[in-house]
């Protein structure tokens, strides 16, 4: 018979080859655990923390215990041991004094220098609400560097892949794993890597320069394209035209695409329907919210990176009420950090508490205002605010103006007199005029109904209060 260590790793080797828990609970409880010995049909394990024992006698016992039986034969009962750590002396809290407190703050910035994950697969924590995105990448940045013909490269499944999701779930360190996996295994391999936005600036330079060959050559030369965010493609034709005829190329030559998104493709209704087909051709996958095991892996790996060392508990605290956005966790385990250096403890329940309430504060949406409704048309429409409250007449801007003074009315309900004051102190008969224009081409024009349903909502999504200015 192999030594208990040697069983127990088969025990992991299984669950893992057999789905039976994600690799966020693997490394996070299971791995933890440490075989003591087999004690007649007593598996014996420890764990540092009652918390531990606590999670995994609730939610892997019978699991583990399956396992065991399948490998040794016979019935087995899981006993899991808690060892507590070795007596510290108690912290003294110490209040710096200003010459220290600048100091801390400088070693604490330093600190944060190697605390930024590297985008990589590695870094990459899977559980259930990633684990199929995460598949994905990783098949499509082994497979850049296997040749393939016309014929082969319109079988692929994959191609394009299309990752969909709300901001701060990890979208964008997948796709930059793609990157990194490509250019470290198959350096020859050309992989572009744009944001949809700078895409777009990058084209707009271009028309302006009356040359948009630099821009073609760098864009459908490409062997692996990589676009983030393809929603800022909304509402503006121009760069969907060139998107579209990008696209073709690298498609029909066999090349791997990789688009980003905060919708799948069929919400993307500002977006033309033969581009949102085309994202239809290949695989679309989702990240949503990680769940408590993904997010506890999560702090646990920040706090790694940061040298912190962060009770059980505490990360239980923070992962059971930060639960919508990774970049929340990782600027909780940091606000840990600070707190410490500066109190000279360790993190505790009412430090996370203190830390939760800052960031939930700091994440509150900003008020509605005129300003960041002008703003929100001018982007959609490829212009600027100045533009939009100037006297420019030309048919993008006249168009952009009266759909930003349409929303301002439906969003703020301001008077018409306090709108046109708005828009460069425009008279009350000039913003009637505009609203009736936009209404009347609203019940005839499908497309421009979805441009400015789209606007409002994602105005009142990001801003869910109206502030009349």
């Amino acid at each position: 018979m192999n030594s208990f260590e040697e069983v127990f790793e088969q025990v992991k080797r299984y669950m893992t080859e057999n789905g039976m828990v994600a690799e966020a609970a693997m490394t996070t409880w299971i791995n933890t655990l440490i075989p003591v010995k087999l004690d007649g049909q007593d598996a014996v394990f420890q764990v540092d923390t009652d918390f531990q024992q606590g999670i995994i006698q609730t939610h892997y016992k019978a699991k583990i215990e399956k396992v065991l039986e399948e490998i040794m034969g016979f019935p087995v009962n899981l006993v899991v041991n808690v060892q507590p750590p070795a007596k510290d002396e108690e912290p003294v809290l110490h209040v710096p004094d200003p010459k220290e407190l600048e100091e801390k703050h400088a070693e604490l910035q330093k600190s944060y220098e190697f605390a930024e994950y590297d985008y990589t697969f590695d870094t990459f924590i899977v559980g259930r609400s990633n684990e199929f995105a995460f598949a994905a990448c990783k098949a499509v940045a082994t497979d850049a560097g296997n040749p393939r013909s016309d014929a082969d490269a319109k079988k692929l499944q994959a191609n394009p892949l299309f990752i969909y999701g709300p901001s701060g779930l990890g979208k964008t360190h997948l796709v930059t794993a793609i990157k990194q996996e490509i250019e470290k295994n198959f350096p020859d391999i050309n992989v572009i890597y744009v944001t949809g936005e700078t895409f777009g600036n990058e084209l707009i330079k271009a028309i302006d320069k009356r040359d948009t060959s630099v821009f073609h050559d760098k864009y459908r030369n490409a062997d692996v394209l990589i676009v983030d965010d393809i929603q800022f493609f909304s509402g503006k034709e121009r760069m969907q035209e060139e998107f579209f005829h990008t696209f073709n190329k690298l498609h029909s030559e066999g090349k791997q695409i990789v688009i980003t998104s905060d919708k799948p493709p069929r919400d993307l209704k500002t977006l033309e329907e033969r581009i949102r087909n085309r994202f239809e051709w290949g695989l679309i996958a989702d990240i949503s919210t990680p769940d408590f095991e993904t997010r506890f892996a999560i702090i646990r790996r920040k706090a790694e990176l940061l040298d912190l060392k962060i009770p059980d508990e505490v990360v239980e605290f923070i992962a059971g009420r930060l639960k919508t956005n990774i970049r929340q966790l990782e600027g909780a385990v940091k606000k840990l950090k600070a707190l410490k250096m500066l109190a000279n403890s360790s993190p505790t329940i009412s430090m996370a508490q203190s830390v939760i309430r800052d960031i939930l504060t700091d994440d509150q949406p900003i008020p509605i205002t005129v300003e960041n409704i002008i703003a929100e048309v001018a982007t959609v429409y490829g212009i600027t605010p100045e533009e939009i409250r100037s006297s420019k007449r030309t048919s993008q801007i006249s168009i952009a103006r009266k759909v930003a003074a349409y929303v301002v009315r439906e969003v703020t309900g301001m008077s018409l007199a306090a709108i046109g004051a708005e828009f460069g102190g425009r008279d009350h008969s000039t913003i009637v005029y505009a609203i009736n224009t936009v209404n009347d081409a609203l019940k005839k024009d499908e497309n421009l109904k979805t441009l400015v349903d789209d606007i409002i909502k994602d105005i009142r999504e990001k801003n869910p209060q109206p502030v009349n200015n």
